[in-house]
């Protein structure tokens, strides 16, 4: 069994306990006031309220709560993340309706004005198709504003505890004790990572090179241009896996990627370190980038250049690219007055690998919304494939398991601003029992075996971790 050594785990610093003295004091005293206000009150509207809180490991106080969801997020290039728990407000479906779904879900949100109150969440990559039994807790659709929110910087963590007014004045001593049930522990964990037992991959290397020659198929049919298949490689160990272990260990060893969690249910969590944006909106302005091709870095520095020459100059890649690159200029124009994308294709660099990337940048027509965002960009051809109805049908077709939340979009949105990442390079964590989901982008000339390989250094941040070598199978 797997557990967390902690170094005087029952201890709190002073400037936590008094953190959570003074929050409890502020909710009392915020939910009180709006009490006697709450009959003029018609909108309901999002409350803030922010203590310091010293010195807290993100990860070790979001393993210790007892309270669900737990969510975590760190934007590309973020310099703080944010793990929550809890829920002030919950918008989800547990199978899409069609079109306008998620328009409805997110619609009449409280106001949030200017305090910066943010539903974090995500949706299937398939959301209209019935969730397997190990995604049933996500939905089709989940976003939620959190309780309680831990910014933690290099010196000072910030606590936020989330109100819904009036409706939270009902509910004044479940909040206070929520607050007063916080854990807020002192030092970093211990645990070590466990290994992995077993490995089991659907599709195998037989079932993977048939599903790639049906692609193939497909292409010289004229029925598609690009189909992106994925595989699934469950890991399983001698004991329970604590999903935030994995994550804190993740995002040390993925630097300049989207770091997502999503925990719906005690031993059930999503997670993954995606390079990838879907769109960021700061107003009306939005940015997204067409990503695709993979190469490895090298050993050395001459590998490494060889590497990238090879991935700028490969035929193959610059047909994917162009498949995404179209599909995205498909989906956002029609909700853009103006809309860029690059002619240039430069290099993303990784700390374990690369890509092809251009930037695009776009103004929104007034009114549009981040739900009617989500429904017109994902899946992207980076993810799905071109045509996309196309590949959805293609997937559906070969695929022998349910994606979930994989390659699905997930994030945040807000009132001025929202952003996703496409879900992938991720895994779903259940128990003993971790799964690994990873694509290929699958165009004319695309060869097997290369596809599998280039899955199997894909998943290497997860799997490096464990102390397994790219492509070696545990027993």
């Amino acid at each position: 069994m797997l557990s967390r050594e902690h170094s005087g785990s029952l201890r709190e610093n002073g400037a936590a306990s008094d953190a959570r003295w003074l929050l409890a004091d502020r909710v009392s005293h915020t939910l009180s006031e709006a009490r006697l206000e709450s009959v003029a009150e018609e909108v309901e509207r999002i409350v803030r309220l922010t203590v310091l809180a010293g010195r807290i490991d993100p990860f070790r106080w979001l393993s210790e709560q007892e309270m669900f969801p737990k969510v975590y997020w760190s934007g590309r290039g973020d310099r703080v993340g944010v793990a929550a728990v809890g829920t002030a407000d919950l918008r989800e479906a547990g199978v899409s309706e069609g079109a306008g779904s998620l328009s409805k879900l997110l619609a009449s949100l409280p106001d949030s004005g200017v305090s910066g109150a943010r539903y974090y969440g995500g949706a299937r990559f398939d959301p209209l198709g019935k969730p397997d039994e190990e995604w049933a807790a996500f939905g089709a659709y989940r976003f939620v504003l959190p309780r309680f929110e831990l910014h933690a910087g290099e010196t000072e963590t910030t606590l936020v505890c989330n109100l819904v007014l009036p409706r939270d004045t009902d509910y004044t001593s479940m909040v206070v004790q929520e607050i007063e049930d916080l854990s807020l522990p002192e030092g970093t964990s211990g645990a070590l990572l466990p290994t992995p037992l077993l490995r089991e991959d659907s599709p195998g290397p037989q079932g993977w090179r048939k599903n790639v020659e049906r692609a193939l198929g497909a292409f010289s049919e004229g029925r598609l241009g690009k189909v992106v298949l994925a595989r699934r490689a469950e890991f399983g160990f001698d004991g329970d896996l604590d999903p935030t272990l994995l994550l804190e260990s993740l995002k040390a060893a993925t630097p300049d990627c989207f770091h997502f969690y999503a925990e719906p249910e005690d031993g059930t969590a999503f997670l993954g370190a995606s390079p990838e944006r879907l769109f960021r909106r700061d107003g009306r302005l939005v940015e997204s980038e067409a990503v695709a091709g993979t190469r490895p870095r090298g050993a050395s520095s001459a590998d490494d250049e060889g590497l990238r020459d090879e991935l700028l100059h490969s035929a193959k890649d610059r047909v994917e690219h162009t498949y995404v690159s179209k599909g995205i200029r498909e989906a956002l124009g029609p909700l853009c007055d103006e809309l860029e994308i690059e002619d240039r294709v430069s290099e993303m660099k990784l700390a374990r690998g690369r890509h092809l990337r251009s930037m695009v940048r776009g103004t929104l027509k007034e009114g549009v919304t981040d739900a009617w965002l989500l429904d017109a960009m994902h899946p992207t051809a980076a993810v799905g494939g071109y045509p996309r109805g196309e590949a959805l049908e293609g997937i559906r077709a070969l695929e022998p398991f349910d994606r979930g939340w994989y390659a699905g979009p997930v994030g945040w949105i807000g009132a001025d601003a929202s952003e996703f990442a496409v879900g992938i390079r991720s895994g779903l964590v259940r128990g003993q029992t971790l799964a690994l989901y990873s694509g290929a982008g699958i165009v004319a000339g695309s060869v097997p075996d290369e596809e599998w390989a280039e899955i199997e250094q894909k998943i290497g941040d997860f799997t490096g971790m464990f102390g397994l070598e790219q492509g070696h199978t545990a027993r």
